[in-house]
């Protein structure tokens, strides 16, 4: 199936009233883009590191693999100072659909945009703003080169945008 790039649905963002549909159509975007950063996701194991000269570097680490799903955390881990944890900021769970071809975000913290913790009434805008923010942040991290598994190491920015639609017309 040959799908156009469209990033963040421009119509259920102009009215600020996303749909159901809008909202899974966001997440086989999300499943897609994650495609791009980590082939071979289904095979991957433990904890990476994608490091790029000049930029942070994002952490993927795979937490659980079945037949069907694979549950992740992906972060950019910021240094603090001597002795101090490093800080997470993006810091997502997410769980990745390989039959659906979907991702859901189980976990979104962030300092940017204001999320409710848990989902409640109304879910679906909470929903619809972590996916997109999780939309923005994996294309962000395809332009800086960021890749996982068999991929290119460092992409231009031209060349990243260039190969989104690309990337994305393969599911």
């Amino acid at each position: 199936m040959q799908r156009s790039f469209t990033p963040c649905s421009a119509a259920s963002l102009a009215s600020g009233r996303p749909d159901v549909g809008a909202l899974m159509a966001l997440c086989e975007e999300n499943y897609t883009l994650m495609q791009c950063l980590a082939p071979g996701l289904k095979q991957l194991s433990g904890k990476l590191i994608s490091r790029q000269r000049g930029v942070i570097d994002l952490h993927l680490e795979i937490q659980e693999q079945s037949p069907y799903t694979t549950q992740v955390r992906l972060t950019h881990l910021f240094s603090e100072p001597a002795g101090a944890e490093p800080h997470p900021d993006p810091d997502a769970r997410l769980r990745v659909y390989h039959d659906a071809q979907q991702i859901e975000v189980l976990e979104l913290r962030q300092s940017v945009l204001r999320l409710s913790k848990d989902y409640a009434h109304p879910a679906l805008l909470d929903k619809w703003q972590a996916n997109l923010f999780l939309s923005k942040w994996l294309v962000f991290c395809l332009r800086q080169g960021h890749g996982f598994g068999q991929r290119s190491p460092m992409l231009s920015s031209a060349a990243a945008d260039a190969l989104l639609p690309t990337c994305l017309a393969r599911s």
